[in-house]
């Protein structure tokens, strides 16, 4: 009978780790394929080698996992068909995004950005043949180069991001063009401008021509993607969930087999222990009877081994009858109650092992989340670099200019000798204008520079110190401005002027900030637009609630149970590390000495609500919160 069920539970058990095994494989493939599909979007976007080589690297792994693990598992293999043909698919799919891609950059570099080069030669022909100021040309030349310049710039930026507005920029402001050469051509006052105008009007034409070459060709791209890649990927996924299904199904039935074969076996067990030890008893009475002295040192044997003492040897073990057999017995059970004292002492050093290996554990949670810190601050700089970049660019342009309007100033004092009062009040203008200009921006990167140098201090240090809610608030917010720019998201504060604050202005920033990208990638996810707003207001004498709440997609009751959990995340697919909240939630609690509440509604927004003491009873980056303890972690979805 043991025998038998032995072999069954052999079986089953075989089948359920088959399953397991095989489930793992179905794992690995969905992850392979998706990573490899992001891989192409990004190599899309922004081609290089190194995201190529990375996709071979990927599609080598998506093939050696078909051909060498999948087509050889037992339950998939003759199963897998439809996933090797959407994995080849998918590659021929990107082999062909390639050779339009490749067509793209070939028609913006020879039939966009070739002739624009020329069209600006024929430009500075133009200009250079114009003798003066005040020819009749001048007004039609300097609007039809303004239209050129604005034209180049929805060029680059539709190359770049496929905006349709830029696109129909680029195509106004052509038609701007290509009207002014007329205008000019009839203006025009010696045979170098016109021939440089009907050389114009040619490259213009060629431009207008690569510009509609190129929409097409990048709409091919957009449906190839479209059709080709995310449409193979969703089929593969698809093809991924149905066998998955399939094998926990078997895995189930498996599993349902070994329990009842486990049951039986056990039943079986304890009968046959029963009739053992009912055997063992009858004979024990009847030698009990007849043999006094034995039975009476087995019995001090045995109540040695219920003291503790495993050093006392049995006798008796050697005699050939019952007794004997008693006794050997007996020396089983103390052997049994040997091997059992050191297996609890085994026990005991794999339960020290297990809490030194979650000590560890949770030192590498802590590397985690100060790696995201870090990486937030990592994003805080470039983003203001993004935000200063505009001044500074303004005021480079204005300052080639002014350098460019002081050269013909002087080629044509050094001509004649000779400048008229409107000439010269013209220049005046146009210098005050610059300066002005560069002040102006100048002056505003300065002010970007400055509130970036006072935020990253104080992400990047752990310092205490008085600082005004307001002023910190507003710093933060200035920082994450790149961000609104990109997404339309309204903004709206409510800081009290006179509420200060003895705390770590560093946390506070990281704490909004996590938030705020929160807010951004989940609840208005997919360029939603909508509205966030931060208030704040003092509660009683000793503490202070800080109110941010968005109007955006909201949680599910189960997500606002996982929210503050480390690792949780709803966007693992898309690069979410499920570690935001946790850190918002441990720097409230844990270093400001505050509580922190959640309350959300599918379709309604989330408000987090925190309650901080105006002085913190933080200790920084290692101390613990002193006195009473706050209740934390409150969630509602009502």
């Amino acid at each position: 009978m043991i025998w038998n069920g032995a072999n069954v539970l052999g079986s089953a058990w075989k089948d359920v780790r088959q399953a397991r095994e095989s489930e793992k494989i179905l794992a690995r493939l969905e992850s392979e394929t998706s990573r490899l599909q992001n891989l192409i979007h990004r190599y899309i976007n922004q081609p290089s080698p190194e995201l190529f080589a990375e996709i071979l690297l990927v599609r080598e792994a998506v093939l050696g996992t078909l051909t060498t693990r999948a087509s050889t598992d037992p339950m998939l293999s003759g199963s897998v068909d439809e996933l090797e043909h959407a994995t080849e698919r998918l590659l021929d799919g990107f082999g062909q995004l390639r050779a339009v891609q490749t067509k793209i950059a070939k028609t913006y570099e020879e039939q966009v950005l070739g002739p624009a080069k020329d069209m600006a030669g024929l430009y500075a022909a133009i200009e250079g043949a114009t003798g003066h100021r005040d020819a009749q040309i001048w007004p039609s030349l300097g609007k039809s180069r303004e239209a050129f310049t604005a034209m180049l710039v929805a060029a680059n930026s539709y190359y770049l991001s496929l905006a349709t507005a830029s696109a129909e920029d680029a195509r106004r402001n052509t038609d701007t063009i290509e009207k002014t050469i007329p205008l000019m051509s009839g203006l025009a006052d010696n045979d170098q401008q016109r021939t440089a105008l009907q050389r114009l009007q040619a490259r213009t034409a060629a431009l207008r021509e690569g510009l509609s070459k190129l929409t097409e060709q990048l709409s091919n791209r957009t449906e190839l993607l479209r059709n080709t890649i995310d449409a193979t990927q969703a089929e593969a996924t698809g093809a991924v969930d149905e066998l998955s299904a399939r094998m926990r199904e078997r895995e189930q039935r498996a599993q349902a087999t070994f329990d009842r074969a486990l049951s039986d076996i056990s039943r079986r067990v304890l009968s046959i222990a029963v009739i053992f030890l009912g055997i063992i008893l009858s004979a024990g009475v009847l030698i009990a009877l007849s043999i006094r002295l034995p039975l009476q040192q087995i019995m001090t044997a045995m109540g040695a081994i219920t003291m503790g003492d495993f050093e006392r040897e049995v006798q008796g073990t050697n005699a050939r009858d019952e007794v004997g057999a008693m006794a050997r017995a007996v020396e089983v059970f103390r052997e049994n109650a040997i091997a059992k004292r050191k297996a609890e002492d085994e026990l005991r050093a794999s339960k020290e092992r297990a809490e030194s290996a979650l000590l560890e554990l949770n030192t590498a949670q802590q590397n985690l989340i100060d790696a995201e810190r870090l990486a937030a601050l990592g994003g805080l700089v470039a983003g203001v670099a993004h935000e200063v970049n505009n001044p500074i660019g303004i005021s480079l342009t204005v300052a080639s200019s002014l350098a460019r309007r002081t050269q013909i100033f002087e080629a044509e004092l050094k001509r004649d000798g000779q400048l008229r009062r409107s000439q010269l009040e013209e220049f005046v203008r146009s210098s005050r204008d610059a300066s002005e200009q560069l002040v102006a921006n100048l002056h505003r990167a300065g002010e970007l520079i400055q509130s970036f140098k006072q935020v990253a201090v104080d992400r990047s240090h752990a310092e205490r110190r008085q600082f005004p809610l307001r002023e910190a608030t507003n710093q933060i917010i200035a920082s994450l401005r790149p961000v609104l720019k990109r997404a339309p998201i309204t903004l709206q504060t409510d800081v009290p002027e006179n509420l200060v604050i003895d705390g770590y202005p560093g946390f506070y920033g990281q704490i909004l900030t996590n938030l705020f990208l929160n807010a951004v990638n989940h609840a208005f996810a997919d360029g939603r637009s909508g509205t966030i707003s931060i208030a704040a207001r003092p509660r009683g004498a000793d503490d202070v609630e800080i109110i941010f709440s968005d109007d955006g997609s909201g949680m599910t009751p189960e997500v606002q149970r996982q929210a503050f959990d480390p690792f949780f995340t709803t966007r693992r697919n898309e690069g979410g590390t499920g570690l935001g909240l946790h850190i918002v939630y441990n720097l409230v609690t844990q270093q400001l000495g505050g509580r922190m509440m959640l309350e959300s509604r599918p379709g309604q927004g989330t408000t987090f609500r925190i309650i901080m003491p105006r002085i913190a009873k933080g200790g920084g980056a290692t101390e613990e919160t002193d006195g009473a303890q706050w209740p934390n972690r409150t969630m509602s979805s009502t």
